[in-house]
């Protein structure tokens, strides 16, 4: 063994990349490897998101069409059929919004709403952000209640 065979332990050096700035000595001096002058060779250059060298942008060259309403309620729709699945699985006739999350059938902090998709046959009180109309009669006609929540 001499010192010509000497190397590190494996994985315990790692490549550095190129040392810009460091000298003409080095290859990568004076310039850094930014060429000379021009926009991008300046410190604290950076390009604005879409921008292309002046072209207009392709968001601004296509067409806009359309409405977006920045009051519309986003509901997750919960059918009858699944509300009465959920409680033959359970046994639990009180439903509401956290019960839902907590099984998985709603995403957290979301607006539900019960739609008539399906039977029911049990007695259940459902309290949701909204009921369709044939929901609501569904539930109310075995005697069991709807509540709307805020």
């Amino acid at each position: 063994m001499d010192l010509s065979n000497l190397k590190p332990a494996a994985g315990s050096v790692k490549t550095q990349g190129k040392r810009l700035g460091r000298g003409q000595g080095s290859g990568k001096g004076g310039t850094s490897t930014k060429g000379h002058k021009g926009q991008k060779a300046i410190s604290g250059y950076s390009k604005k998101i879409g921008f292309e060298g002046g072209q207009m942008p392709l968001q601004r060259r296509l067409p806009k069409f359309g409405f977006k309403n920045k009051f519309r309620k986003e509901y997750k729709a919960v059918n009858l059929d699944t509300l009465e699945a959920f409680a033959e699985k359970t046994g639990i006739v009180a439903i509401d919004v956290e019960t839902l999350v907590n099984a998985g059938l709603a995403p957290k902090n979301s607006l539900v709403k019960v739609l008539g998709n399906g039977t029911l046959t049990k007695k259940l009180d459902v309290k949701a952000h909204a009921f369709s109309n044939s929901a609501k009669t569904a539930i109310e006609a075995l005697q069991g209640t709807t509540a709307v929540i805020q």
